[in-house]
């Protein structure tokens, strides 16, 4: 909790090496717009309902004819990144709210994730009201934890409020955190590790600390009971992760503020959703937006090849142009120096690697299906007679996690052949395709299975598997079982992946991998039923994926003919 304020400053100009900073940013990202210039007023106290302070940054444009301001609420520090992002906009006629979340960066209070932020967004609203130079016309802006800010200033939405620039964000965080039946766990507590420390080694100095992450985390991973290794890896600064982890019931009071889910029925002005195809907060953000098109509500989409770290790196010059047209035309009332694609919908096809534009998410598609065979074939035809396969997995040597739409560094598509080699997994593989393969929406695996533990998980990958023999992941999903389903029977699990938009190209195979987890993407299933997080033992299931006529295992493709 911070007791001493930072003292406020006044309006002073950027440095000179700031400027040719901005120049230089403005070449490389091809940023459009004339530039004004700008001063930097720093460590205002804004008031919040409770007595908390939330340090204040504004950036004020220097112009006689300002096109209106634009709000970042951030946990995350008021320097780099979210800095380069307001020094843009300012630097661009805007006036910029840089706001630090109480308990973080000077703000007081202390810093539960994401649970205060409807009522502080709405004190920061109170305060913005009394300023001189506020025209009622406002936007807001940012990704990840600052777009949930913006979800949350959305349960009421302000009426000054006129465009949201919102980027791989949830607005669910029990959906993010067991959406699935399994906790979220290397996301989750790679997030609370970083926050705890985030102070002690701000900038440059943090650097190492991400790079050595999941090195450092591996022992708190594998321990048990994982809720207390996780309290000491914490240094016990962190007791909402212990509430997260082990609170899986979505109705419970812990998660009572952290669903915005009526946000999507409340917000009426024009909202810019941007994702990534390996985020791991894709699934929400299409929620999102096929949720605000229903509604009539006008919303454009960009989904990209991005991580969620790689949107703010690879793809930040795109987001900012995006941004930048999109409040010209919905805060300042202009003509877009830099228009964005006439579609709604823009997403990139990897594969093909190549942009598209699209009138809706998702687009019209047929039905491709392939069917799991004897002797891991993957074919068009229904299999006829057949043993099923079968794969030990052993809790104390779980299925590791492989990149894949994560929260770290090493996230992303990878290199499979390691991961395809292990004993406790199942692949099955198309012939090399005569045509092109175009996936575009949401895949679905079902598989006729059976285990002997009714305490398990089902995971699924797909891989583009090219001409050398190298599988790269472009899709996956993980389903808890229902433990009351019989054991005796074959079930049919039915798991949606991941969305996409891929090509798969002639002369490639499609490949699907079926595990009995992913660890430490998910938390193991330790196969005893226990409460997630206070299990002390662990044992393993058998799965079997059955495979013929009487019991059939597919893939069903949305495909499209482009």
């Amino acid at each position: 909790m911070t007791t001493t304020l930072p003292r406020p400053t006044a309006l002073t100009p950027p440095s000179p090496a700031t400027r040719a900073a901005n120049r230089l940013l403005t070449r490389l990202m091809r940023l459009p717009g004339t530039r004004y210039g700008y001063r930097v007023e720093r460590n205002i106290p804004v008031p919040a309902r409770d007595g908390v302070v939330l340090v204040t940054d504004h950036y004020a444009p220097v112009t006689d004819r300002p096109k209106g301001t634009v709000l970042v609420r951030t946990p995350y520090g008021r320097g780099f990144p979210h800095d380069l992002e307001a020094r843009v906009y300012a630097d661009r006629g805007y006036h910029v709210v840089l706001q630090s979340c109480r308990g973080t960066f000077g703000s007081t209070g202390d810093f539960y994730p994401m649970a205060n932020e409807a009522d502080d967004a709405q004190d920061a609203m109170a305060w913005l009201r009394t300023q001189p130079w506020f025209d009622g016309r406002l936007a807001t802006a940012g990704s990840s934890y600052v777009g949930w800010t913006q979800w949350a200033l959305l349960m009421d939405p302000p009426p000054e409020l006129r465009a949201c620039l919102i980027a791989v964000a949830p607005h669910d965080m029990h959906d993010a955190a067991h959406g699935s039946g399994a906790f979220r766990l290397g996301d989750f507590l790679s997030f609370a590790e970083m926050v705890v420390s985030q102070e002690r080694f701000p900038g440059l100095r943090g650097v190492p600390r991400m790079l050595t992450l999941n090195r450092r985390l591996a022992p708190v991973f594998g321990a048990l009971p994982l809720a207390d290794a996780a309290d000491r890896a914490t240094g016990h600064h962190a007791r909402w992760f212990r509430e997260w982890l082990t609170t899986p019931e979505r109705d419970d009071a812990v998660w009572d503020r952290l669903k915005l889910g009526d946000a999507l029925e409340r917000v009426n002005v024009p909202v810019r959703l941007t994702a990534g195809w390996q985020d791991l907060f894709l699934d929400q953000t299409l929620h999102q937006y096929e949720s605000l098109r229903a509604r009539g509500v006008e919303v454009s989409l960009t989904v990209g090849p991005w991580t969620h770290q790689e949107l703010g790196q690879k793809g930040i010059g795109g987001l900012l142009r995006g941004n930048l047209a999109w409040l010209e035309i919905h805060l300042a009332d202009e003509a877009p120096t830099h228009p964005r694609s006439a579609s709604p919908v823009e997403v990139y096809v990897t594969g093909q690697n190549a942009w598209r534009d699209l009138d809706q998410w998702p687009p019209l598609t047929s039905e491709t299906v392939h069917y799991l065979q004897p002797g891991g074939k993957l074919l068009a035809d229904k299999p006829g007679e057949g043993t099923p396969s079968s794969y030990l997995y052993d809790p104390a040597n779980p299925t590791p996690t492989l990149g894949g739409p994560l929260l770290t560094l090493d996230a992303g598509s990878k290199d499979n052949a390691k991961l395809e080699s292990r004993s406790d997994l199942l692949t099955f593989t198309t012939d090399p395709l005569t045509a092109p393969l175009e996936i575009v929406g949401t895949p679905v695996v079902e598989l006729a299975h059976t285990r002997n533990n009714p305490h398990a998980d089902v995971f699924v990958r797909l891989c583009d598997v090219d001409p050398k023999g190298v599988s790269r992941n472009f899709a996956e999903g993980l389903l808890r079982l229902d433990p009351t389903s019989p054991l005796d029977q074959v079930q049919t699990a039915r798991l949606q992946l991941d969305s996409c938009a891929h090509q798969v190209k002639a002369g490639h195979r499609l490949r699907l991998l079926i595990a009995g987890g992913s660890h430490p993407r998910y938390a193991r299933n330790e196969g005893t039923g226990e409460l997630p997080g206070t299990g002390t033992e662990l044992r393993p299931c058998t799965h079997t994926v059955h495979h013929d006529s009487g019991a059939v295992s597919r893939v069903i493709l949305p495909t499209t003919s482009e």
